[in-house]
């Protein structure tokens, strides 16, 4: 079957999230074809091209979601009356959510209020593929205007608080967040022509699905290992309220409208489950499928636990404040007091200016709070705590990491899935953890698990484990068989790969088969068209059912190749 890959800000390019799943998962599925359609973060991430891909992936389309040029369409006159009545639905809509608890709640907002979001959504959709773009109006003054009008208007609430600054952060912000709206990608012969489209995550990246379904019956699939909602509620600190209302009334909705279009969801853990059934996902629709890793890199030191140091302590992950070194420190203080011989790696590096700052800070706590020990007076004195990177010559790869000590800590304080936990349970490791995210699902019972911000007890619990060398021996054996039952990639693949033949043997075929003539072939779709290779006929041609007509569109081929362009060119979009 063909599967339109919607990404944002990763596959196929060489830096991204989710990159190495959506790779995988590619490479997994071979038997499917694949057309990605990516949105690019950064001209940085543009630059830098894209990882080799499959000879599955039919076509690669891209759109920059950083920026956007004015399309420069002259609107007429019903064009603005169109925009006005849809973005001031858009924008009432916004406001009435405003009125109830703007950090949550919208799966139990109103059907009104839901179609009235839906409605607008599309009516947009449908205006800017009329027009063919629609980023001028929607940065124009009469949507800054419109806005304000929805704001003053009775039960906005917190809304009535917006003044022009906020007004036009918050256009600036929804222009950017729908600019897929002006993509060409929902013509019949590109998303219209795919038989499921896969959205890697929510928010934009989801936009073209929806489209694909409303333009032309394509079926949603929604994978969510980090909920798109919960990642800005947590970033969007720093504006006032009222742009913090609407961007969350804006999004809630966004996420709801998602949820409900969707087919299925398949989140990443029960940490991001409750976070979609809280924001409106029907539970009947969601289907729990764990991120899938590879662990064959770490099956040598998977099968050789007793190679660990026994008094080491390892700390992996990108260093930033959300990861909280600082209590790790405070906790690693209360264990030399009890285990002198013990020593603590942390071995990550920092991503932005602000973990450049927070290494900075845990390092000068670090030589605080352990001055440099010497054994003589004519001895260097080394610092039981070690900041490090992988590469270097005594950690060259991953796997060296988790080899180095004998129990593996995490001390987040916000966490979704614990990635380096997975890693350290395919290298047979005991492991400490704080409370956090889907940490107690992915462990479940095979480490010790204490509160975040915990010093005292994070110190007892490495404290029990560096004590009892076959405590450590069995539970990192049973981390060990947990991990290789539910978190490698082949489970993963296999999981979509029946998905994929669920949604699609549920949902209407959506094409009419021409002769050579141009009239239409009754039965000539079997039932086994939607099993894993190519049963159409080379000579067939097809259109979809739902677009500008068979009779006098242009046919296309279902089931037709399309050869990859040359890395690291793209496609414009509008």
């Amino acid at each position: 079957m063909r599967i339109g890959l919607l990404t944002e800000g990763g596959y196929p390019y060489v830096n991204g999230d989710a990159r190495l799943w959506c790779d995988r998962l590619v490479r997994g599925l071979g038997q499917h074809e694949f057309d990605v359609y990516a949105l690019s973060r950064s001209e940085r991430q543009e630059s830098e091209g894209w990882v080799a891909l499959p000879p599955q992936v039919g076509r690669v389309r891209t759109a920059p979601l950083w920026t956007a040029e004015d399309d420069g369409t002259s609107y007429g006159r019903l064009a603005r009356r169109r925009f006005a009545e849809c973005y001031g639905e858009l924008a009432a809509a916004l406001c009435a959510g405003t009125a109830g608890d703007p950090s949550g709640g919208w799966g139990e907002a109103s059907a009104t209020e839901a179609d009235r979001f839906g409605s607008a959504l599309y009516g947009l959709a449908e205006l800017a593929r009329d027009e063919r773009g629609l980023v001028g109006a929607l940065r124009s003054e009469a949507a800054v205007r419109t806005l304000e009008r929805a704001c003053r208007a009775p039960g906005a609430r917190a809304a009535r608080e917006a003044r022009v600054p906020d007004l036009l952060a918050v256009t600036a912000h929804l222009e950017r967040a729908l600019r897929p709206l002006s993509l060409d990608w929902y013509e019949d012969d590109d998303l219209g022509a795919a038989d499921l489209c896969h959205a890697t995550s929510g928010g934009s990246a989801a936009l073209p699905g929806l489209l694909a379904r409303h333009f032309h019956g394509v079926p949603l699939l929604l994978t969510e290992y980090g909920v798109r909602l919960r990642t800005h509620y947590l970033a969007a600190t720093d504006a006032s309220p009222a742009v913090r209302s609407l961007l969350a009334a804006f999004h809630g909705r966004l996420a709801a409208e998602i949820y409900d279009r969707a087919t299925i969801v398949t989140p990443g853990n029960a940490h991001a489950r409750r976070w979609q059934e809280r924001c409106g996902a029907d539970r009947a629709k969601l289907r729990t499928v764990y991120p899938g890793m590879d662990a064959s890199r770490f099956a040598e030191v998977g099968e050789s636990p007793q190679s660990a140091d026994p008094d080491t302590l390892v700390w992996v992950g990108r260093v930033e404040p959300a990861k909280d070194l600082v209590s790790l420190l405070h906790a690693f203080a209360e264990i030399r007091k009890e285990a002198p011989k013990a020593l603590l790696r942390i071995v990550g590096a920092p991503d932005s200016p602000e973990g450049e700052a927070y290494l900075g800070h845990c390092r000068a706590l670090a030589a605080q709070l352990f001055p440099d020990e010497a054994a003589g007076l004519h001895a260097v004195g080394d610092n039981p705590v070690s900041f490090e990177e992988i590469g270097g010559p005594e950690l060259p790869t991953l796997a060296d990491v988790y080899a180095a000590g004998a129990v593996t800590v995490l001390s987040s304080v916000v966490e979704g899935f614990p990635i380096s936990l997975v890693e350290a349970m395919f290298c047979g490791r005991a492991t400490v953890s704080t409370d956090v995210g889907a940490v107690v699902e992915v462990i479940g019972g095979t480490g010790l698990v204490v509160p975040p911000r915990n010093p005292r007890a994070l110190a007892e619990a490495c404290l029990a484990l560096l004590r009892d060398p076959e405590r450590r021996e069995r539970l990192g054996a049973a981390a060990r068989a947990r991990a290789l039952e539910l978190f490698t990639v082949e489970q993963n693949t296999t999981a979509f790969h029946g998905i994929y033949l669920e949604i699609v043997s549920r949902t209407p075929v959506r094409r009419v088969v021409l002769d050579d003539t141009g009239e239409p072939l009754p039965f000539a779709v079997p039932a086994e068209a939607h099993l894993p290779g190519r049963w159409t006929h080379p000579d067939a041609r097809v259109v979809a059912r739902g677009g500008p007509g068979w009779a006098t569109g242009t046919p296309v081929r279902a089931t037709s190749p399309r050869p990859a362009p040359p890395m690291p060119a793209t496609e414009g979009a509008r």
